[in-house]
């Protein structure tokens, strides 16, 4: 996919091929949880960049909107799960599409073409929290929609997690694919409604968290390059759990007759940090077989053909909640400040450079917190790491992490430095009860980054909830 007419200058074609040409059907989620996040108007550029044209957004945040506005970037805009109940209301959904989706509606405004009605609502961890609310919420904004004017080209869909759909015990193949068994009626009824309004199913596909889950998971069948032991289905090969899992939506969606629904992957990605499999390598391997396959266009064993991916995500987010485990902060294909990690084929034809970089990044002082060497009372050192660790985010220590070979020393600066980032680098944030100081020196060492925090603050309440971490899981590393 082209981002930019033809040139005819003969001077610049072998730079614009190399960096304008990216896999069909490809897009990013954008999201938000984290301290410091980069100006909209900073990350749409990179997107330009880079030649993204689609992005998942997990809200319509007028900042973020009013920046994409003017692009060819194609939007979906979504609905938190917090905000169902009140689009069960079709009134409040009627204005809900009318400050969200059509007051953008105009030339040079933002490219909408779907809207997120909630996030993963059937996960079993909600304990049936939204069961109920999803699907009038989602005939209610389709309806909407279509009363607007806008519903044959902006579509309302439900991300919805891998677990709505599996294969029984007694047949663990993808052809034996049903919805869950408790939400299937459910189920039922929304893609029957979606199906009307010939709007795509949206699935977040996770082959790290099947390597993760479960030790005994095959590590090459988390991957795109071949396994030694492929699974069998009646005649049929598959050779990595990304098309099983999608085949097995597919047989779930035939069983119930719509097999020909457009299916879209809403999420799919590899953490880099925060646990033994999440590391560069591996991401940069993930990637680069997941390009290759979108570029082939050759599809799954059954459904052959174009995908349409969403990778997650965009940027790191250091106030996620960590319930999942520590690799949910480090999901970004770029750095926290819009730096890229690894070089990515997304041309999917072997070109492995790294994407364009975020520019005009503004960064706080070269000033880090470390450890006082000259502190004498370390007694209250655990208590001062575990308030650090709570209010900022040191998963990067973690078993198998990018910083898990630091000493204690190490460990105490790290945590003390996260903090003294995330207030700004605030005077009163390196002291620890006397036990910190500011320095000049970088504290890097190997794989392990003492990062200088952007200088746009954008701490807020959304974000709380998602940055205390469990004191205890801190306390070993002094150990």
């Amino acid at each position: 996919m082209l981002k930019h007419g033809f040139l005819v200058v003969l001077a610049f074609m072998g730079y614009w091929i190399d960096h304008n040409i990216c896999v069909e059907g490809f897009g990013v989620n954008w999201g938000t949880m984290a301290t410091h996040m980069l100006e909209p108007k900073i990350l749409v550029q990179m997107l330009r960049d880079n030649g993204i044209k689609k992005v998942k957004l997990f809200d319509a945040d007028k900042s973020t909107m009013d920046a994409l506005a003017g692009t060819d970037i194609e939007v979906m805009v979504a609905i938190p799960n917090d905000q169902l109940l009140t689009m069960t209301d079709i009134d409040r959904a009627k204005d809900w599409v009318r400050r969200n989706v059509t007051r953008y509606s105009f030339k040079n405004g933002v490219n909408i073409k779907y809207v997120a009605v909630g996030n993963e609502p059937f996960l079993t961890s909600y304990n049936n929290s939204f069961v109920n609310l999803t699907f009038p919420a989602l005939q209610n904004i389709q309806n909407a929609l279509n009363e607007a004017g806008v519903g044959d080209s902006i579509k309302a869909t439900v991300p919805l997690n891998a677990d709505v759909y599996f294969s029984p015990e007694s047949n663990p193949v993808p052809s034996a694919g049903r919805f869950r068994t408790d939400i299937a009626e459910l189920m039922t009824q929304i893609v029957q409604f979606m199906s009307k309004n010939q709007a795509p199913f949206t699935v977040n596909i996770y082959p790290f968290l099947s390597l993760y889950a479960n030790e005994h998971f095959p590590m090459d069948f988390a991957f795109f390059d071949g396994t030694p032991n492929p699974v069998l289905d009646n005649g049929v090969e598959y050779t990595n759990v990304f098309d099983a899992n999608f085949d097995t939506l597919y047989s779930a969606l035939k069983a119930v007759g719509h097999g020909h629904m457009a299916i879209l992957v809403g999420e799919v990605g590899w953490p880099t940090d925060g646990d033994k499999n999440a590391n560069l390598n591996n991401a940069y391997r993930f990637y680069k077989g997941l390009f290759a396959k979108l570029a082939s266009n050759r599809g799954t064993p059954l459904r052959p053909g174009y995908i349409e991916v969403y990778l997650f995500g965009l940027i790191d987010e250091d106030a996620k909640s960590i319930a999942p485990g520590n690799f949910e902060r480090h999901w970004g294909i770029f750095r926290y400040d819009g730096q890229p990690k690894f070089p990515m084929d997304i041309s999917g034809q072997g070109q492995d450079k790294h994407l364009v970089a975020a520019k005009n990044v503004q960064y706080l002082p070269n000033r880090w917190c470390m450890l006082n060497p000259n502190a004498k009372d370390l007694s209250k050192l655990a208590n001062n790491i575990d308030y650090a660790c709570t209010f900022s985010d040191c998963t990067s220590l973690g078993y198998g992490s990018s910083c898990n070979n630091l000493d204690a020393i190490g460990n105490a600066s790290y945590a003390f430095n996260m903090y003294y980032q995330v207030q700004n680098q605030l005077d009163l944030s390196c002291d620890f009860e006397g036990l910190a100081m500011v320095t000049n020196k970088n504290l890097s060492q190997g794989t392990c980054n003492f990062i200088i925090q952007t200088g746009k603050y954008s701490f807020s309440n959304k974000v709380l909830p998602g940055i205390v971490v469990l004191l205890s899981g801190f306390t070993f590393l002094l150990l």
